[in-house]
């Protein structure tokens, strides 16, 4: 499998990227424990311009958690451009990726991430400009649709139509792929649900598979959705042929996540204070606790132990290094007395 200039081994598994999840740390675990690419957290392209500092903070990568692609996201085609210019620029980046697919409010409400469904001529317009601003490839992660109408593309991509009362099954992103390769990009990411499922119901892969089967389609395709083991990963190249699988909030908490190799659970605890370790040398003491007690309040090393409670409220509470790894290793002992306890 091919992006660009960048060869991956087949059925490569992928880092979804994620705010305030996928931060330096984490994503060098991941890769060392097998996954083939990598994804910063979501970059806004118009704080980008404006030099907002924890914005830019997150452009920092480095090659040990190489192909790492940067995803930015906007609503303006000018601001789009300028932040993939200063990506490419600044991070040197293997992949810039544009996000067409985040569900939330304060996103797509203002008509950035996948609010852009909302606009298909504009959103093909960003597309365009960006792949054709930079010379790192660009690619796009999107989802079905905005809901289960089907937006139409039409003989004339600037007028597409809805058809109402349609199908519930059918959504629009088999027509919207074909107008995003003809755009240039080298790849596309597809989420399995429309916007308005947010992350309700189960994913979709059946329109992620039509994608990939349509003869016209020759840029790699990448499932993501409700991915939770490297046997449903494998299920899902098999069944719906894509090139690679995209995996995100299985992830939380778990860089061992893509090893085939289990892991005891003082092992993962090990890798859960190299991530804090990591994070405080990349970052800051204050930013690398930050980022780290978001992992291990989603980890499942620790559910399940009983009485946990205050132990957990202290582990989020804690500010210092020092402290944040005497109560983990406490907390390494009390595991060590419950033999049937599984992470």
């Amino acid at each position: 499998m091919n992006i660009g200039n960048i060869t991956l081994p087949e059925r490569p598994l992928f880092l979804a990227p994620m705010e305030d999840v996928t931060d330096i740390g984490f994503r060098m675990l991941c890769k060392r424990f097998g996954a083939q690419m990598v994804y910063t957290e979501f970059v806004s392209a118009e704080a980008l311009v404006r030099s907002i500092k924890s914005t830019v903070s997150k452009l920092t990568v480095c090659d040990e958690e190489r192909p790492v692609g940067i995803q930015i996201y906007g609503r303006d085609a000018e601001a789009m451009v300028e932040a993939a210019r200063i990506v490419e620029d600044q991070a040197h980046p293997d992949i810039i990726d544009i996000n067409f697919g985040c569900p939330v409010k304060k996103v797509a409400s203002k008509g950035a991430g996948a609010g852009m469904l909302q606009d298909i001529p504009k959103l093909l317009d960003i597309t365009r400009q960006v792949v054709n601003a930079v010379k790192t490839p660009v690619t796009v992660k999107t989802r079905l649709g905005w809901s289960n109408e089907r937006i139409v593309m039409g003989n004339n991509p600037s007028e597409p139509y809805l058809i109402s009362n349609p199908d519930p099954d059918t959504g629009i992103i088999t027509d919207l792929a074909e107008r995003l390769q003809d755009c240039g990009i080298q790849a596309l990411t597809i989420h399995g649900r429309t916007r308005s499922q947010m992350y309700t119901g189960n994913a979709d892969w059946s329109l992620i598979g039509e994608v990939k089967r349509n003869p016209r389609i020759h840029i790699p395709i990448i499932g993501n959705g409700d991915i939770t083991s490297l046997q449903q990963a494998d299920e899902a190249f098999d069944k719906y042929g894509v090139d690679a699988v995209m995996i995100g909030r299985a992830t939380f908490g778990c860089p061992w996540f893509f090893s085939s190799r289990q892991l005891s659970l003082d092992e993962k605890i090990d890798v859960l204070l190299e991530q804090l370790r990591i994070n405080v040398e990349r970052l800051d003491e204050y930013r690398g606790i930050l980022h780290t007690r978001r992992h291990l309040a989603a980890t499942p090393v620790f559910k399940g132990i009983p009485d946990f409670r205050q132990t957990r409220i202290a582990m989020l509470r804690a500010d210092t290094v020092k402290e944040l790894t005497s109560i983990m290793e406490e907390v390494r002992e009390r595991l060590k007395g419950i033999p049937s306890q599984k992470g």
